[in-house]
Parts: structure tokens; sequence; C-alpha cells
């Protein structure tokens, strides 16, 4: 099945950090390529990320060039035959051939090797299993190149068996098909991950977490929801009902506002309805505290947001800021439906833009000198006085802050008479 082309606009490749490794590891009956992603990447007109390279050098080999060449080495997966080399201050994943002789879920029992194709076979993906060498030319031996151009993500030999080995992969299937598929996706693939479903109850919430927040802002991710949905995938995951309707609303939604996507804005919009949702969601995917934070803010009675008027906008973004006002009303925007009232929900969400929120001006001595002793009840004024603030569409003129501060400490007094 091998298959050869030449890259071209690669100058990556003929100078630079990365063609000082290949140059480095390409010498004394050895041979260095670049693999994976960014072969991929370069092929499909896409920025690079992350470089990495294979060698048939054994790690203590490669590790002895570095030094001869006053290059860092770093052994960050020796015993899987990894070592890092940093290149004025970039780092390169330089991995040594292997095949996999044993597996054990994630973990698999190793052979470094020379054979280029069998160390194809044993990746995850046809789109992952291309390899560049210096001089542009790409190999081919599993396919990759047909499916590159079909924009199909599909699994190398047998999709049980790639998925048994790490049942992560269930997740990176549907993450890569939104990232770089089209269409519908890979059937043989998608079946075998749909039977293989339990074993994501395996995998332990940081690989989950970070398989998911790359998946809800990839370009084709709407897509990739409802097929997960469709097939049993998402309840498992987030131990709850999961709303492709709403997340698909909030894609268009961040479209319209020319806004970057937001894995968090995405995920409250795909599992949260309460803050209940929220707290669920943040401890299954180990969530940061700010990430928590987020999350629990935007389900925070997003209810009450449609149909407000300015007047009420304002209080919202006074109490809320900027970033966690416009995050909620983005929620309730896409739980009402994108469609629907958009230049209403667009005012709102400009609001930010337009108005800015002034501090509030009352302070604990204008009360001190009204006979308010200082403690809690003095605090409990502050308060009453700022809610009335707010209902009077915050004003700052002396005399109208005067009248406030005077009917808040009468109101008080009143209320708290003995």
């Amino acid at each position: 099945m091998s298959e050869v082309r030449l890259l071209s606009d690669a100058p990556w490749l003929a100078s630079g950090p990365a063609a000082r490794v290949l140059g480095l590891l390409n010498a004394d009956g050895e041979e260095a390529r670049v693999i994976g992603g960014a072969v991929r990447n370069a092929l499909m007109r896409i920025p690079l990320a992350d470089i990495d390279i294979a060698t048939t050098a054994l790690p203590e080999e490669v590790i002895r060039r570095a030094k001869r060449a006053a290059i860092k080495s770093v052994p960050t997966g020796i015993e899987h035959g990894t070592v890092t080399l940093v290149v004025d201050g970039q780092p390169f994943e330089v991995t040594t051939l292997r095949e996999d002789t044993e597996t054990y879920g994630r973990k698999a029992k190793v052979a470094f090797g020379r054979d280029w194709v069998r160390d194809a076979e044993r990746r995850d993906f046809t789109i992952n299993g291309l390899s560049v060498d210096a001089s542009g030319v790409v190999h081919d031996h599993v396919g990759g190149l047909a499916d590159i151009e079909a924009r199909r993500v599909r699994f190398i030999g047998d999709p049980a068996q790639r998925i048994a080995e790490d049942y992560l992969r269930i997740l990176r299937f549907f993450r890569f098909h939104a990232a770089y598929g089209a269409g519908e996706v890979d059937r043989a693939g998608y079946l075998a991950c749909v039977s293989a479903r339990a074993g994501l109850a395996g995998l332990s919430a940081e690989r989950i977490r970070m398989e998911m927040l790359k998946l809800v802002v990839a370009n084709g991710a709407a897509g990739a929801m409802v097929a997960m949905g469709d097939g049993g995938l998402l309840q498992p995951l987030f131990g709850g009902v999961a709303y492709t309707g709403p997340f698909a609303a909030m894609i268009e939604i961040e479209r319209l506002m020319g806004l970057a996507p937001s894995a968090m804005r995405r995920l409250a919009a795909l599992t949260v309805a309460v803050t209940e949702d929220a707290r669920r969601i943040a401890s299954r995917l180990r969530l940061s505290n700010a990430e928590a934070k987020a999350l629990d803010s935007m389900g925070h009675r997003w209810w009450r947001l449609p149909g407000m008027d300015e007047a009420h906008a304002k209080r919202r973004l006074y109490r809320l800021d900027e970033e966690p006002y416009r995050d909620r009303l983005l929620l309730a925007w896409a739980r009402t439906g994108a469609g629907r009232d958009v230049d209403q929900w667009r005012a709102l969400a400009t609001l930010p833009q337009r108005w800015r929120a002034p501090h509030f001006p009352l302070r604990a001595s204008d009360f001190i000198a009204r006979g308010i002793a200082e403690g809690p009840a003095l605090g409990h004024v502050l308060t009453l006085a700022e809610d009335a603030w707010l209902a009077a569409d915050f004003p700052l003129d002396p005399q109208v802050l005067s009248g406030i501060a005077d009917q808040t400490v009468s109101r008080f007094t009143r209320d708290h008479r003995l």
C-alpha cells in the first residue's frame, strides 16, 4: 500500500531547528524522518504545532549525537525510546522506531526496530501514519495520503484492535474527524467505537478532559457530538444529559459574534442546564478551579436572562463583570436557539462595548455619619443602598445619592426597630 509524494512548501525541512535535528540523525547508517501530525498538517496546509521525529537510531545513540553537537537532550520517555532534543528553544520528540509486541490497555511492551512500515502500522489513524524525510519525500505505508485527500479519519488496520490498545482512541477518533474530516464519520471506525464504549469507564478524568476540551472547539464539533450522542457515548462521559442542540447553537452564536471558540462556553451549552450540572461536570472532568467557576457561573439562573431589557442587562453586567456576563448571556441565547431574536441578543451581548458600569459611589462613611455603627449592620446597610442605587439606574447626582442614603437608613432603622 506504500505511496510516495513530494512535500512542497516546507522550508522548515531545509533549514532551521528541525533540519538540524534531521541532519544530526541522518548519518552513519541511520535514518530519521518527521512523522505524524506535522506531516498531516503540512499536507493539509494547516499550521504546524509540534514536530515529532522518528529514527532508526537507538535512544543512547540519539543522546550521544546530541551531546557531540552541543544539543540539550532530555530522556522524557526513554523506556519507550523517546528522547527530547531542544534546539534554539524548540523541543523535538525523537523516538526510535518500534513495534508493540504486547499491549495492556494503554501500556505496551515494545521492541525497537528499523522497519518503517511496522512502525507506521502501530499508529492510530492513517492520516497520522505518514512520514517525511529530509528531502521532502512523504512516505505512506497505510493509505494516509488518500484519506487526507478524502478528508477521512480512518483507523489503521482493525479498528477494534486499535481501540483495545487504548480506549482514549474512541475520543480521538471523533476529535480528529471534527478537526480534519468531512462528511459522515468512517462507518467501520464508528461502529467499533460504539461497541467498545464501555472501555471509556477505565480512562482517567484528566485524559478525558484533555481530549474533550480539544474536541469541543474543533471546526466540526457539532456533527461529531451528534454522532457521539447517537452512539450512546456522551452519557457515560458526562453522567447526565448532553444537549447537542444548544451546543450547535453556541457554535453558531460564536460565529455570529465573531468570537473565538471557547471550550468552557461550548461545554456549558453541551452539559449544563443548572448549577448542579456544572459541579458534576467539573468533578467528572477534573476541571481547574477557574474552569469550574466559569461553568458554575454560566449555569446560575441563566433562564432569567431571555427577554430582559437593557436596564436589567446593565444590572447583570454590574454584578457579574464583563466576561461572566457575556458567557452567561450566550448560554441563555444558545438555549433559546441561535436563530431567534438575533438583533435583541446581539444588542445585549455587545452592551459591555457600549457601556461601562460606574463604581458604587456611596461609602461606609456616608452611613456612619447617619448614625449606623460599624459592624454587620453597616455592611447590611451598604448592600441595601447598592440595591437601591442599581434600581435607580446608577445615578451619580449628589442630591439623588443623598436621598438614597437617607431612605436606606430610614428603612433599615424601621425594619430593625425593637
